[in-house]
C-alpha cells in the first residue's frame, strides 16, 4: 500500500504542476485590476499623489511589480507553505476568508451525503430485486423527476412549503447569536434542514439509479445463478454476493462525492444564504478577487487528484482481483 501511494503521488506531481501553470496564467489573463479594486481612486479623488503611493505600496506587497514568471514561482512557493495570498475585497489573508465557509460547506455536504447514501443503497437494491414491480416503477419515475428538476427549483419549493406556507423552518441564513451554546446548535439544526434536504433530493435520484443499475448487472451474472442453485437464501445471494460486486462501480460515486464535501454547492448555498465555500467562490469571481478564486480552483483540482487515488484504493478493497502495485 505504501509503495503504491508513493508511486501514485510521484505520477501526480507533473499533473499538479501542469494544473498550477494553467490556473495561474488563466488567472493573470482575467480582466480587471485587483489592486485598483482594493485601492479605489474615488477614495483619493482629491489627492492623486496619495492614491499613487497607496497603489504602489499594494502593487509591491502583492508582487505585481515582478515579472509574470517570477510571480508564478513566488505563488507556488507561498502556496506550498500555506500562504494562499491576500484577498483584495476582504482585506485579509485568503486562509482567514475561506476557513469558516469551508467548514460550513463541509457540514452541509456531510449530512446530505450520508442521508443520500443511507436511503439510496437499500432503495436501489430493492428496486433491482423487484424489477418492473410497483416499488421499482415508483422509484424509477421519482428518480427521473429528481434528475430533471433543477436544484434551485427544489430549494425554492421547500422554502415556499416549509418556510412561507407553514413557517416551520427559516427560509435561509445562518445563526450567529450565542455561538457554542445549546440554543445556538439547536438553531443551527433548524437552519441547515432545508439546504440539506435540497442537496439530498438532488443527489438521491442519481444514486438510486446507479445502485439499481449496478445491482441488476450483478444479479444477471452466472455466479448468482450458481449461488441460488446451491440453495443459499435470497438475502445471502443479494447482500453477500451481488451487492459486494455491485460496490465496484459505486466506488466511483463515493470517491468523487468526497470532492463535493469540500466543493460546496453554490446554487443551494446562494438560495439559502448559506455562508459556504461555493458562495465565496462566486463572490470572488464577480468581485474580481482573484486570489480567492485561484486558491479555491487549485483546491478543487487537488481534491480531484486525491479522489482518483482513493478510487483506486477503494477498488482494491471491494474487489480482491484488483492488486495495488
Amino acid at each position: 500500500m505504501i509503495k503504491f501511494l508513493i508511486k501514485r503521488f510521484i505520477y501526480l506531481l507533473p499533473v499538479f504542476l501542469a494544473i498550477t501553470v494553467v490556473l495561474f496564467f488563466i488567472n493573470r489573463m482575467m480582466p480587471g485590476d485587483p489592486i485598483r479594486i482594493m485601492v479605489s481612486p474615488t477614495a483619493f479623488q482629491n489627492n492623486p499623489e496619495a492614491y499613487a503611493i497607496e497603489y504602489e505600496f499594494w502593487r509591491v506587497r502583492l508582487g505585481y511589480d515582478r515579472s509574470i514568471i517570477e510571480q508564478y514561482f513566488i505563488w507556488v512557493g507561498n502556496t506550498l507553505t500555506g500562504n494562499f495570498g491576500y484577498s483584495s475585497t476582504q482585506r485579509k489573508e485568503v486562509v482567514d476568508v475561506i476557513r469558516e465557509p469551508l467548514f460550513n460547506s463541509l457540514i452541509l455536504n456531510i449530512f446530505s451525503l450520508i442521508i443520500a447514501f443511507v436511503l439510496s443503497i437499500p432503495i436501489g437494491i430493492k428496486s433491482a430485486v423487484k424489477k418492473n414491480m410497483l416499488f421499482d416503477r415508483f422509484w424509477q419515475v421519482g428518480s427521473l423527476v429528481g434528475l430533471s428538476t433543477p436544484s434551485f427549483f427544489i430549494g425554492l419549493s421547500l422554502i415556499f412549503i416549509f418556510a412561507i406556507s407553514y413557517g416551520w423552518l427559516p427560509s435561509g441564513g445562518m445563526p450567529y447569536e450565542n455561538p457554542g451554546t445549546v440554543s445556538f446548535y439547536l438553531s443551527y439544526i433548524r437552519f441547515i434542514i432545508l439546504p440539506v434536504a435540497t442537496l439530498t433530493i438532488g443527489s438521491l435520484a442519481g444514486t438510486i439509479r446507479y445502485v439499481r443499475g449496478a445491482m441488476l448487472e450483478a444479479l444477471s451474472k452466472d455466479y448468482i445463478r450458481t449461488a441460488r442453485s446451491k440453495g443459499l437464501s435470497e438475502k445471502v445471494v443479494i447482500y453477500k454476493h451481488a451487492f459486494r460486486n455491485a460496490l465496484i462501480p459505486l466506488v466511483t460515486i463515493v470517491s468523487f462525492s468526497l470532492v463535493g464535501l469540500f466543493g460546496g454547492s453554490a446554487i443551494t448555498e446562494s438560495i439559502f444564504v448559506w455562508n459556504g465555500i461555493g458562495t465565496v467562490l462566486i463572490s470572488s469571481l464577480t468581485s474580481q478577487d482573484y486570489a480567492i478564486a485561484l486558491t479555491l480552483n487549485l483546491f478543487y483540482a487537488v481534491l480531484s487528484l486525491l479522489a482518483n487515488v482513493l478510487m483506486d484504493i477503494g477498488y482494491a478493497v471491494v474487489d480482491p482481483r484488483v492488486k495495488l502495485g
